[in-house]
């Protein structure tokens, strides 16, 4: 958990920036808010939800999650639904409450300008707190993925970024206060890099194949979902060669290995470097790692999408021409080859260029910042 600084920053500069260590997709959201929001001159400190919780409680949820994913990833949709037919949604928000309230409320202190949630959890914390006026402070959630569930709208939630009109259509759906499209929010390292040297020396870097097309599988942080198929898919095309992120799932790379199914890689630093190595991503979340290939210029495929949010995503990205979604194996192949030399990548690549054409969040949340607690009413 980042501390509170050193110095009183000025009035009207401080942003607290709450996120989840749950995969990667929210901390690197947030990650990159709070680096945007610091070079426009404010202080912005970035908390993990998880350690505000009990320690019990902060266990239950990160394994609970991590083992949900292994075990029994079609529970997801289960719970979404029980959440939203049984109207228990209020009663999650108030127990959050009670039990990360207190610390939420210190690490905001009385000095803050504005605090934005990129984690539904503690969007619905802040929601309970603001509608039972606890806190003062302004409150916004960015939402970090192109569907927008249920489980992310919060009463009490001053105003909601969405990354997509198709984003943002849904949350207003379910009641979504405030909404307004933003870009998002991808490090800077993720841009298009036609230069072929750069591209030689990333596939050196990565002990991957001088020539040929590359599939890179990305499988989020914790290298879940039907990746062994996934990576069987593509070999089966012909097509492409695939090369498998598998992020901090060490078991899952030595099953990819034993297989021979493809290139199978650890945990990856220069993620950037990597999408240059690529000629098309292979995802089954829609999180970050989309947003990060479409940013890079690469085109996007989604397969076998995980239940919950990988469907949501799924079908949100398809929607709105980013992702084609294969909803069969043996699309596979006809897809791969459209999006790598046909109409369907060069119209991704255009839908990739309005994403990112849309306001800059960090601007807009500077913005609000500087409007401290006078009204956030919709521009």
């Amino acid at each position: 958990m980042t501390g509170r600084m050193d110095t009183q920053p000025p009035p009207g500069t401080r942003v607290v920036v709450l996120s989840a260590s749950v995969g990667g997709g929210h901390d690197g959201a947030a990650d990159e808010l709070a680096r945007r929001l610091r070079a426009a001159g404010l202080t912005a400190e970035r908390y993990d939800y998880l350690d505000l919780l009990p320690t019990a409680v902060r266990r239950l949820l990160r394994e609970g999650y991590r083992r949900q994913l292994d075990v029994a990833p079609a529970t997801f949709e289960w719970i979404f639904d029980t959440l939203h037919r049984h109207r228990l949604l209020a009663n999650v928000s108030a127990s959050g409450a009670a039990l990360a309230g207190p610390a939420m409320l210190r690490v905001i202190g009385t000095d803050c300008a504005l605090v934005v949630s990129t984690y539904p959890a503690a969007s619905h914390t802040l929601g309970w707190l603001r509608r039972t006026g606890r806190l003062s402070t302004p409150a916004v959630t960015y939402l970090t993925d192109l569907s927008a569930h249920r489980l992310w709208v919060a009463g009490g939630i001053d105003i909601h970024f969405a990354l997509h009109e198709i984003t943002a259509g849904q949350a207003e759906e379910f009641g979504a206060a405030g909404v307004r499209v933003v870009a998002p929010a991808v490090a800077p390292g993720f841009r298009p890099d036609p230069d072929p040297v750069a591209r030689a020396a990333a596939r050196q870097g990565f002990g991957l194949p001088a020539t040929g097309r590359l599939a890179l599988l990305a499988t989020g942080s914790w290298g879940t979902g039907e990746v062994e198929q996934s990576a069987a898919d593509v070999i089966g095309t012909g097509l492409a060669t695939p090369v498998v992120a598998c992020g901090r799932n060490e078991a899952l790379r030595e099953r990819l290995v034993r297989g021979g199914l493809g290139i199978a890689l650890g945990w990856v630093e220069d993620m950037p470097a990597l999408l240059r190595a690529c000629d098309v991503v292979v995802q089954n979340a829609g999180g970050l790692s989309s947003l990060e290939a479409l940013a890079s210029g690469l085109p996007v495929i989604t397969h076998r999408p995980v239940p919950g949010h990988g469907l949501t995503n799924a079908a949100a990205l398809d929607g709105a021409g980013l992702a084609v979604w294969v909803r069969r194996p043996e699309l596979l192949a006809p897809v791969l080859d459209d999006v790598l030399d046909g109409p369907v990548g060069r119209a991704q690549d255009a839908a990739a260029r309005r994403l990112f054409a849309a306001p800059e969040p960090a601007a807009e949340l500077a913005r609000l910042a500087g409007r401290g607690r006078s009204s956030l009413m919709p521009a």
